[in-house]
């Protein structure tokens, strides 16, 4: 939790109040009162429901193997704030927060609308960025991509990665919709690269694309014979996305530093393994990104079932991530996470009981702590919110003072 001695990362968190305002209005007016970004940096965008962290530290790994100075900007963060700002060398210290927002919380003192949560964030990233006089900026999307605070940036490149169903709420209720929302981040004349998608949504791709003459780069298959540090066959997807993006920027690597970059990198929380392999984090929130989940279990520890212990937030498709998992499930543990937006084990009880899934025991925790307790000569997996996988790894890690509690 935030205590008072931060107390400029507390006043952030406070303007977490203000909820999600999507929209470049007040991003634009606040970078330009920051003169940002700097003139002489150069970023790559990316957009996308599944697997953008993971290509984002693909590509972040390549560009500091390549000896470029490179800022990596994503969200959520999992334990500490300080994740999401980063570059090749470390993370953006507490000292380095303080002092970024006691400046711009002098900025906005008196505007109206206030700036959200996200684009003070984006504003203290890119800040920071500048201090640290770095050449590139691998720069995530916090929600959609039209109107998200991240596309206030003309990048170098665009990429979208795969598109699914996910909050729907704020980007429309079917694939074409969300698609149209992503493909805001597509630039006039700035080369976009994706992947495979389904065919309504590599339709609005191809349409926007075309509209703004930009250079539509698809790829069609994943990178083969070459170790990566991430499992799971989708990783292979994601490394090909990051590799084509790299070299769109115009960043070639030497085969040996390649390999060595997809090799090296990590990206907590996507199918983390802990205690010898007896937990596994996964973050998986929505039901196609739970479906690979199961496909790399099932490729990683072929024949076994595990306990799972599940946490969702209220506003996810929750029963479609349960149907996902059930073929691996041997037992349900249903707890909740330290936000509003955790969703009670009684109902997510129910939920389970309107679906048709196999019967397996469910216990319900007061707490991820007691879940994590529940006696089990079985692998155990953690997933269904990113957010309870941060506390899952604050837990673990014997730091759970560390862990930050976000709504965002």
């Amino acid at each position: 939790m935030v205590t008072a001695t931060h107390p400029e990362l507390d006043w952030l968190y406070q303007t977490q109040m203000y909820g999600i305002k999507l929209g470049l209005d007040n991003v634009h007016k606040l970078l330009t009162a920051l003169e940002l970004p700097a003139p002489d940096m150069k970023f790559i965008h990316v957009a996308g429901t599944n697997g953008k962290g993971s290509t984002c530290a693909f590509m972040h790994s390549m560009l500091k193997s390549a000896s470029i100075k490179a800022g990596l900007f994503t969200s959520p963060h999992l334990v500490r704030f300080n994740e999401r700002i980063r570059d090749a060398e470390r993370e953006i210290t507490d000292e380095e927060i303080e002092a970024g927002l006691a400046k711009l919380r002098l900025i906005v003192a008196d505007w109206s609308p206030h700036p959200t949560f996200f684009e003070l964030t984006l504003a203290l990233a890119l800040d920071w960025f500048r201090q640290r006089g770095l050449e590139w900026v691998i720069l995530e999307t916090g929600l959609g991509g039209r109107l998200d605070a991240t596309n206030a940036i003309t990048p170098e490149v665009s990429v979208i990665t795969r598109i699914g169903l996910d909050h729907m709420e704020q980007l429309g209720d079917t694939l074409t919709k969300i698609a149209g929302e992503k493909a805001g981040i597509i630039k006039p004349n700035v080369p976009v690269v994706t992947g495979m998608q389904a065919p309504e949504v590599m339709a609005v791709l191809q349409r926007v694309a075309k509209a703004k003459k930009a250079p539509l780069i698809i790829v069609d298959r994943p990178l083969t014979d070459i170790e990566l540090g991430l499992e799971g066959r989708h990783q292979a997807w994601n490394a090909t996305l990051a590799l084509e993006a790299v070299c769109e920027a115009g960043v070639r690597l030497p085969a040996i530093l390649l390999e060595q970059a997809l090799k090296q990198v990590q990206w907590r929380g996507r199918f983390q393994r802990l205690m010898g392999d007896r937990i596994i984090l996964d973050g998986a929130h929505n039901p196609e990104a739970a479906a690979v989940l199961v496909k790399t279990w099932q490729m990683v520890f072929p024949g076994e079932t595990a306990e799972i212990i599940f946490a969702a937030a209220r506003d996810k498709n929750i029963a479609g991530v349960l149907e996902a998992l059930n073929p691996i499930v041997a037992a349900w543990h249903f707890t909740t996470f330290h936000s509003p937006r955790s969703m009670p084990t009684a109902q997510l009880r129910e939920i389970h009981h309107n679906c048709d899934l196999q019967d397996v025991p469910i216990t319900e925790h007061e707490d991820l702590a007691s879940a994590l307790r529940a006696t089990s000569a079985q692998r155990q997996l953690v997933a269904g919110s990113l957010y309870l996988v941060g506390e899952a790894l604050a837990l673990l890690e014997g730091e759970p003072e560390q862990f930050q509690s976000s709504l965002q």
